[in-house]
């Protein structure tokens, strides 16, 4: 499942200015981080390997995966380069982009602070939003934050606004502003009214992240990190708004020519440093953890996750992907192994996904660090992720 929308003008903008530079080289040390442990007992250990392998040798330039069951525990492996000018391998440890995938705890968090009593997601957002911060955006008064969990608010997605990407293609190391990004989709109209179909819209994360400001009076981050981050031992987990391009982070690369000649893109995706839109920084390792404890009933109340799992079906249909069902911040999809809760996310050079089985209760989680052209049907395609599914869960 495709959560960014590619930008594919200015992905080639990104090549003509940057395809001839040399890349900088950093010393080995650079990208050192603290080791988590393979796991090489685990009985699939070797299948694992070679599935890593498998994908790398198509022409990836590294992949690390996570997977992890209540026998077994976890398991995590990386295989290939976290830096190809300076000939560095990548480990399970190293940090990456891991995009959307913050979406899943941007609702989290929504969801403690209504344990805690601090909103209601039967309110409307015009209750924490100032008229200044949802001027012009259709919808915006209707709706409540409940629809946007859901993508069921009907606002405009501002990536989707030609004039959002002719901005970014002509500035690529841009750190955009909420306010900045929400202007993109002011004076759009709406998709359709609050609560009557399901579409994708990051601008209603974005808005998401200013209530969590307002109700707790604190950057959005900073609520992250002391409600998931720390309690639930997320050590490889932070967000761009606090370091956006952190010492060790391996480089992200695209492939803008579908011919796996791959070109560095690490510094391009400023548009969600500072927005609960996208922006994270983690390892499929972390990932993994946070699904596991989220799923296992570790982190929100029974009642929590049973209203986080309110399930709608988009109108329109699913494409050519699996059968898809929206939720709050998490996406249910139904596999030849059975039902899969998940959420991928994209940013520009970095790709990441995590899944968790409720029926076999594993979590599978992994992150590359390119996307765009061949890399996409090998890391992030239907059938890119059917065949990690049937590795893990077909042995």
């Amino acid at each position: 499942m495709k959560i960014i929308v590619k930008i594919i003008l200015a992905i080639l903008i990104l090549a003509i200015t940057i395809s001839c530079e040399k890349d900088e080289t950093f010393p080995e040390a650079y990208y050192s981080c603290s080791d988590i442990g393979t796991n090489q007992n685990h009985p699939h250990d070797e299948e694992f390997n070679n599935l890593i392998n498998e994908i790398v040798g198509s022409g990836v330039p590294g992949m690390m995966l996570s997977v992890h069951d209540n026998i077994n525990g976890y398991w995590s492996g990386a295989k290939g380069f976290a830096d190809l000018a300076s000939g560095v391998r990548l480990s399970p440890c190293n940090i990456t982009r891991v995009g959307s995938t913050v979406k899943t705890f941007t609702a989290v968090t929504i969801l403690l602070l209504q344990e805690e009593g601090k909103l209601n997601l039967d309110d409307p957002i015009s209750k924490y939003l100032t008229d200044d911060q949802i001027k012009g955006l259709a919808n915006a008064n209707q709706s409540t934050i409940k629809q946007l969990l859901l993508h069921s608010s009907g606002i405009y997605n501002y990536i989707q606004s030609l004039k959002f990407q002719t901005a970014s293609l002509n500035d690529l190391t841009k750190s955009w502003s909420p306010d900045e990004l929400l202007e993109h989709a002011r004076g759009k109209d709406a998709y359709f009214e609050p609560g009557t179909d399901v579409l994708y819209s990051n601008t209603g994360y974005v808005l998401l992240g200013m209530i969590v400001e307002k109700v707790t009076g604190k950057p959005f981050y900073e609520v992250f990190e002391e409600k998931i981050f720390i309690p639930y031992d997320l050590t490889f987990t932070q967000f761009a708004a606090t370091d956006p391009v952190p010492e060790g982070i391996v480089r992200g690369y695209v492939d803008l020519y579908s011919n796996l000649n791959l070109i560095n893109a690490t510094y391009y995706s400023g548009w969600d440093y500072y927005t609960a839109d996208g922006g994270l920084i983690s390892n499929a390792y972390d990932l993994n953890k946070f699904m596991t404890s989220l799923f296992q009933g570790d982190i929100l109340s029974e009642e929590s996750l049973n209203e986080m799992m309110t399930w709608m079906a988009p109108k329109g249909g699913y494409g050519d992907g699996f059968e898809t069902f929206y939720g709050m911040g998490i996406f249910r999809i139904e596999t030849d192994f059975g039902t899969a809760y998940m959420h991928s996310g994209d940013a520009i050079g970095y790709f990441a996904s995590m899944a968790y089985f409720p029926q076999q209760g594993v979590t599978i989680s992994w992150a590359v660090n390119a996307n765009y052209g061949k890399v996409d049907e090998f890391t992030q395609s239907k059938e890119a992720m059917e065949k990690i599914y049937k590795v893990v869960l077909g042995q």
